[in-house]
């Protein structure tokens, strides 16, 4: 069984939970996975535990995980891999590293943030999830650099991985991975219902949607909210679901009317008149198109 170890950086707080989970896999050599904050006493006693150290890995550039990681890898002596973390080598999706007893790949999960990387070590099931998957709570989505889309496919392809354990960035060890990436997805599409709901009594501003899902949440809960509900709201924009009007402070938001072909009736996403199979028939110049 590979060695897997935790070291709880001491930065606690409401992004944090109880603080950075630094994970050591692997012994002699060992892997490190999120060095953490640029604390030397943490930085210290992770390089303790781990020993010999043959790589330093980042899921993402978040001071929170990666402010340490050049210090850390320099202190000793192992290349850092990250996707953008400066004077890290390039980390590419399926990238493998061995350790003493085992090994890890990169899984590519975009969404919290658009270089958001997980880790899957196969021989334990146990899955480095950083702030894709949390510990407890949710994780969430800070547009422009988070994603709602790319992260609901980040959620399905960690689902397809079946992990057995997830190891947070932050929070507890859980058991029961399956079910708690079940969790995440299914808490979004309860989010999205609870968006389109308030948006059917009418045009709203990303403050009124705020305070009509989150009534029951702590005042202090309010700014992580209303970047969650602007990043349902990119979503369902995208999907031609909901649109926007005005801009900074008096923007409001509602649903988005059905659009249909003007020649077949279909209904169509994004603009135009004409839905593609329309549009090919057309320029193609057939008879059918003719008679419109």
């Amino acid at each position: 069984m590979i060695r897997i170890v935790r070291v709880l950086a001491p930065n606690p707080g409401v992004y944090t939970l109880d603080g950075t989970n630094t994970w050591i896999v692997g012994e002699d050599p060992a892997i490190v996975i999120d060095p953490g904050p640029d604390d030397d006493g943490h930085l210290t006693a992770v390089a303790r535990l781990a020993g010999r150290v043959t790589a330093v890995l980042v899921t993402h550039d978040h001071e929170d995980h990666a402010g340490g990681a050049v210090a850390f890898a320099e202190r000793v002596g192992a290349p850092l891999h990250a996707v953008r973390v400066p004077g890290a080598s390039p980390l590419e999706d399926g990238r493998r590293f061995a350790a003493g007893g085992g090994a890890v790949t990169a899984i590519a999960t975009p969404g919290h943030s658009a270089d958001h990387v997980a880790f899957s070590e196969p021989s334990t099931g146990a899955l480095f999830t950083g702030d894709a998957v949390l510990g407890r709570g949710t994780s969430f989505i800070d547009p422009p650099d988070g994603d709602l889309v790319a992260y609901l496919a980040s959620l399905d392809r960690m689902l397809d991985l079946a992990p057995r354990t997830i190891r947070p960035g932050h929070g507890p060890v859980r058991t029961d991975a399956v079910d708690v990436l079940r969790g995440y997805r299914e808490h979004r599409e309860e989010r999205e219902r609870e968006v389109l709901e308030a948006l059917a009594d009418g045009p709203a501003s990303v403050d009124d949607l705020v305070a009509a899902i989150y009534a029951s949440y702590p005042a202090e809960v309010r700014p992580l909210a209303a970047r969650s509900v602007t990043a349902h709201l990119l979503k369902l924009e995208a999907e031609d679901r909901a649109a926007k009007s005005g801009h900074g402070a008096g923007q409001t938001w509602s649903l988005a009317s059905p659009k249909h072909c003007a020649r077949c009736g279909t209904r169509m996403r994004g603009a135009g008149t004409y839905c593609r199979r329309c549009l090919v028939a057309m320029l193609q110049g057939s008879g059918e198109a003719a008679a419109t």
